[in-house]
């Protein structure tokens, strides 16, 4: 796995999201992409985060970002997290991992003492040229849009 930077090329992905729509990078030229990545639907952490996404999405979508979640939950699961928490943005089911290791969001984590394998929540802010902008490593789930724009300085 390459390891990704701020001014690079944002890995290319074409998946179907939650409702079975297309969703590619590419479709998304000409705005900015928050891609963040969580471990699990319905977890306390995740749910925290997707739940700052949702409150301050008018003020993220009004500064033109799009906000694109990924998990490798399937499709029932983030549509069943997304009409429980009234998620507004789109949720990718990546079952097979292969977004989640292009960006980098996979590897070995630690959790009370005990190292596994699985998702490493990580955000990406992607330009509207589709060029990294920003990694967020260590993300506050309870604040992350306010987070995300601190970053940006906006």
């Amino acid at each position: 796995m390459e390891n990704l930077n701020i001014g690079q090329k944002a890995p290319a992905f074409e998946v179907k999201d939650m409702n079975g729509n297309l969703v590619t990078l590419e479709s998304y030229r000409g705005k900015k992409v928050i891609l963040y990545f969580y471990p699990k639907d319905d977890t306390p952490g995740c749910t925290a985060e997707a739940c700052s996404l949702r409150d301050n999405y008018s003020e993220l979508t009004s500064k033109g970002f799009v906000v694109i979640g990924v998990s490798a939950d399937n499709e029932k699961s983030h549509s069943k997290f997304a009409s429980k928490y009234n998620l507004p943005f789109i949720l990718i089911p990546d079952t097979d991992k292969v977004i989640i290791k292009a960006y980098n969001a996979w590897g070995v984590k630690e959790k009370f003492g005990k190292r596994s394998e699985g998702i490493i929540r990580k955000t990406y802010v992607i330009s509207e040229q589709g060029i990294i902008e920003k990694i967020i490593d260590k993300v506050d789930t309870k604040n992350h849009a306010s987070q995300i724009l601190k970053e940006l300085g906006l």
